[in-house]
């Protein structure tokens, strides 16, 4: 009851009751310039337009001596001179632990139909990330439901790795599998750009009820404005910081940061600074790394963030700006292959450019040596492929490869299997594919 009434006070707390009022001055197909506000806004507040046939949400995106710009999170059609801005405020949200459960979207409403209640705290959507020094170190290693997770790529609390792969290799379906199998108290998905479609496609069927009955999924579709889509990244991190500072440990899956940081570029553009990063803002790399800091582990007395991060990569092109950036920044990343899922195998992942900076602390020596074992294995089948292939290797040219074509198939297999049994059994099938005659 007590819950019932903390959620009701909440909403009667953020209730307005006056509200300070610009006029808009110049209208364009970008962002809208208004007067009478330059002293009592700050950059990414929240605004109101109300036109003539509608009310238009935006976002302060630039603020000059008698005039501010604002970016509208739809086309200003209908929109006039004169037409009154009203100023929200600061763009924070209010993560309730009754969210668990529900799909929102990057300003806290809820888009399944049924109402929700925000927090009693407010929580601003760009907040810095838990002091370096007073950090824990990464924690324990977590059982995935996957078996080259739980073996050769160790997924450990607190983590932070990213995702790469092109569209249509099975990404989604990974994550999926990671928010119902992962060990985690509470999961969050950020959905940021997909298709509108997906939506239900992916909570109904690929999560299921399963993976919903301790998530929160935060999510803008692609034909929403770039606002919105840089919006839900934070929204899904703030959240998760909520529950983190209540000691949880969160898993938290963003998909795509390269959405992320496209729509940024959107809104950066708007705001007049320069695309020469290879077509991005220069605040692009400050963004990402920000927001990659954020989660981890926490400070003492708190919980973690075990983060993945999503990149999508065009022609698996690893050396892109987001890739490179984001990489740098991480704990760990695995390589998704369009070849690989061509011939059926997923999930779709390339072991051999694939890492997880756990390592060694993650595996014991004996699990360290399989680890090894294999990806020399691998290797030795991979630089031979061409050659086995066409019919040109020679049995016993070279023992390692001679054991590698022998191995191959039993270790190709089980990199696609799952592992409902846990960590310690995921090694053992791994033992019995290196020790087969």
């Amino acid at each position: 009851m007590t819950k019932i009434f903390d959620g009701l006070q909440a909403e009667i707390d953020a209730i307005r009751i006056a509200a300070r009022v610009g006029r808009v001055e110049e209208l364009g197909r970008g962002a809208i310039h208004v007067g009478g506000l330059s002293g009592d806004v700050v950059l990414g507040d929240r605004v109101l337009i109300r036109t003539r046939s509608a009310v238009i949400g935006g976002e302060v995106v630039r603020i000059a001596r008698d005039q501010i710009s604002v970016l509208p999170d739809q086309p200003p059609e209908g929109a006039a001179i004169g037409d009154a801005v009203e100023v929200l405020g600061h763009a924070n949200i209010a993560p309730d632990d009754n969210w668990i459960g529900r799909i929102i979207d990057p300003y806290g409403r809820p888009l399944d139909g049924r109402p929700i209640f925000r927090g009693r705290m407010e929580r601003p959507l760009r907040a810095a990330a838990p002091a370096a020094a007073r950090r824990r170190r990464l924690g324990g290693r977590l059982a995935t439901g996957t078996a080259v997770f739980d073996t050769l790529l160790p997924l450990v609390r607190g983590q932070r790795i990213g995702l790469f792969a092109g569209s249509g290799v099975g990404k989604s379906s990974l994550l999926a599998k990671f928010a119902r199998g992962v060990e985690a108290d509470v999961v969050v998905i950020a959905l940021i750009g997909e298709r509108g479609r997906e939506l239900r496609e992916f909570t109904e069927r690929v999560l299921g009820p399963q993976g919903m009955a301790r998530s929160v999924v935060v999510t803008a579709t692609s034909d929403q404005s770039p606002l919105a889509r840089r919006r839900c990244a934070w929204t899904a991190m703030a959240v998760a910081e909520h529950f983190r500072d209540q000691g949880q440990h969160v898993l938290l899956l963003a998909d795509s940061i390269t959405r992320f940081a496209e729509a940024h570029r959107e809104v950066a553009l708007a705001a007049g600074e320069e695309g020469n990063l290879r077509g991005f803002p220069p605040s692009t790399s400050h963004l990402i790394m920000s927001l990659a800091e954020r989660a981890g582990p926490g400070p003492e007395g708190r919980g973690d963030i075990t983060a993945v991060f999503s990149v999508l990569v065009a022609g698996s092109d690893m050396e892109e700006p987001i890739a490179d950036i984001l990489r740098g920044v991480l704990d760990g990343h695995v390589v998704m292959d369009r070849r690989i899922a061509e011939r059926g195998r997923f999930p779709a992942i390339d072991l051999l450019r694939s890492v997880s900076r756990s390592l060694p602390e993650a595996a014991n020596d004996a699990e360290n040596g399989m680890i090894s074992e294999t990806r020399r294995l691998l290797g030795a089948y991979d630089r031979a492929e061409m050659m086995i292939q066409a019919g040109l290797y020679a049995v016993g040219s070279d023992p390692v490869t001679d054991r590698a074509i022998k191995l191959w198939p039993a270790l190709d297999a089980f990199l696609a299997e799952d592992a409902p049994e846990g960590i310690p059994a995921s090694f053992r099938r791994l033992s019995a594919c290196l020790s087969l005659p």
